[in-house]
């Protein structure tokens, strides 16, 4: 499990180009643990953009400290910050927008049509 809260079915970690996909193409993660709690629960099925449009408030899948996080971007006096949304997690500042990978655009329970939740 990494930082992010998120598992995939190729290794965890690996870039999403080394996991078979090419950088256009949108890919789905499984929400772990409760950092992002309570718009995202553990087990939901989010859907990642990597082409997304970066805007203050949009959910996004980052690097920060060498893992991959899933996090609320936020901007407070010109830096950039990734933000849980459960306040028992701390925001972490991110140098460079280079540094996300892709903006979630969906997320959805797994059998549960009806709770599926668009981003975009």
């Amino acid at each position: 499990m990494s930082a992010c809260g998120c598992q995939s079915s190729p290794a965890l970690g690996a870039d999403h180009e080394d996991a078979g996909c090419s950088g256009g193409e949108a890919f789905a993660l499984r929400v772990l643990g409760q950092s992002m709690a309570p718009e995202f629960s553990e087990g939901e099925i989010i859907l990642i953009e990597p082409d997304g449009a970066l805007r203050p408030g949009c959910y996004v899948l980052a690097r920060s400290e060498g893992e991959y996080t899933f996090r609320q971007l936020l901007q407070r006096d010109g830096q950039w910050w990734l933000h849980p949304l459960n306040p028992a997690w701390p925001d972490v500042p991110l140098p460079d927008l280079a540094e996300v990978h892709g903006v979630i655009i969906q997320a959805a329970v797994p059998g549960r049509r009806r709770l599926t939740r668009h981003y975009v």
